[in-house]
Order: structure tokens, then C-alpha cells, then sequence
């Protein structure tokens, strides 16, 4: 079983999330959700509230135990980018291009995979 958040239009660049994201790949939610509260980045508190998210959407839609979860998927995708123009020198202007992201991240509780692996064997 799984649940799924998605935070969008994060006004991050997804290179600087993806960094964030290859830290909990794979983890406990539990296991994510302290090494993200000790990492210095702004990233780690989107990421944060995405895992968070997703955890409580597997509780409360899913009725999945808290204990069991973890990251099956996390990844990021860009979104709208947001331009801006600067003055520069003798009249001319450079556009600033502002990063968006979308961070998804999947929780499951590992039973599916159990399930599918005993179903094949037999």
C-alpha cells in the first residue's frame, strides 16, 4: 500500500532540493524526518514537510501504521520558472530566471511488496 504527497511551486531550485533528497532515498520516515531536522539547508524543511505529509496522508487515508513506513519514491521535478530582468550597464537588461519545484515523495508500508514476492514463489 501506498500514499503519496506533493508539494508544488516551491520557490527552490531543484538541483538544490535534489541534493536534500538523495539524503533520505530509501529511509525509515522516521529515520528521514531526524536527519533532515539537522541538515542546514532550506531544502531540508520543504523535504521535511513533504515526508511529513505523506506519512499522515498513509495514517489517515490508508490506516497504515506510523512505524512501518518508509521512502519507497522521492523525487523532484521543475516547475514554472519565474523571469525577472536586471538593469546592466549602458541600457541593456539580463533576465534573472527563477527556479520552481514540485517534490513528490510515496510512502508505502512494504506489505505489497510481501505480498507480490510469496504470490510468485508459490
Amino acid at each position: 500500500m501506498e500514499a503519496r504527497a506533493v508539494e508544488k511551486y516551491m520557490r527552490i531550485s531543484p538541483r538544490k532540493v535534489k541534493l536534500v533528497i538523495d539524503l533520505v532515498r530509501d529511509k525509515k520516515v522516521e529515520d528521514a524526518v531526524n536527519i533532515l531536522s539537522f541538515t542546514p539547508k532550506k531544502a531540508a524543511e520543504l523535504v521535511r514537510k513533504a515526508i511529513n505529509s505523506a506519512a499522515s496522508n498513509a495514517v489517515e487515508n490508508h490506516g497504515m501504521e506510523e512505524d512501518g513506513l518508509f521512502i519507497s519514491k522521492i523525487y523532484v521535478n521543475e516547475g514554472p520558472i519565474l523571469k525577472r530582468f536586471r538593469p546592466r550597464a549602458r541600457g541593456r537588461a539580463t533576465r534573472i530566471r527563477k527556479r520552481t519545484s514540485h517534490i513528490t515523495v510515496i510512502v508505502s508500508d512494504g506489505k505489497e511488496e510481501e505480498e507480490q514476492t510469496h504470490g510468485t514463489k508459490s
